[in-house]
């Protein structure tokens, strides 16, 4: 009865592996120069959900890789490395620090790449000495932003109110123009060799046809 019920197990087992393999997930690419997508990413449209993991799912738009975080939106996608689990995002509007005082990664599969450190993002109704960078696409006419390294000895500016404190790769400077730099993010979803090997795809006997091949062979 174990003989039997072994044999069961690796008839269907192969037939699974045969299953997966025939059914691969190719890597896709949604334009020119644009990164090559495989698990765990996945294309919305052009690939099955199969294909890659949840929280992965990109977008091509006008030859554009593209990812929805929660909490921002959509992102432009620069660059994937598989090999050390990066992914380097662009804002399209150009405003890296709108990004870090608005995005929640932990609503997301991703953490920031770089070492991170607090800063303490300001809005002020007056200009502060030239000590301090002023973030010029978070800034208007009449407030100021600045992100300053969070100390809790060094009380805030008259002129300020703090809007939130936060672990970021680095404050705002105008030397550092590519909005990238800061937009490195990395995962920790867990390898899949097996169907990496047979193209992305997983496929499993589902639990209740495996009952029935039992009970035909008078197991159960």
């Amino acid at each position: 009865m174990a003989a039997l019920l072994f044999f069961i197990l690796f008839a269907t087992s192969t037939h699974v592996k045969t299953h997966a393999s025939s059914e691969n997930c190719p890597t896709v690419r949604c334009g020119h120069n644009t990164p090559d997508i495989h698990f765990p990413f996945w294309v919305k449209g052009q690939q099955s959900q199969r294909c890659g993991s949840a929280g992965f799912e990109l977008v091509c738009k006008e030859n554009t890789t593209m990812i929805h975080l929660p909490s921002y939106g959509n992102l432009i996608v620069k660059s994937i490395s598989y090999k050390t689990k990066k992914v380097d995002l662009i804002d399209p509007g150009n405003c890296v620090h709108g990004v870090f005082l608005n995005l929640n990664l932990s609503l997301s599969r991703f953490r920031y790449y770089y070492v991170v450190k607090n800063y303490t993002f300001l809005n002020c109704s007056a200009r502060l000495p030239p000590s301090f960078a002023e973030v010029p696409c978070l800034s208007g006419p009449r407030h100021h932003f600045y992100n300053v390294k969070y100390s809790s000895a060094v009380p805030v500016p008259s002129s300020c109110r703090a809007v939130k404190t936060l672990a970021i790769p680095f404050a705002y400077s105008p030397y550092i123009s590519d909005n990238s730099f800061g937009l490195g993010l990395t995962w920790d979803s867990p390898r899949c060799e097996e169907c990496e090997a047979k193209g992305g795809k997983t496929s499993f006997l589902p639990e209740a046809q495996f009952l029935n091949i039992a009970q035909d062979g008078g197991l159960l």
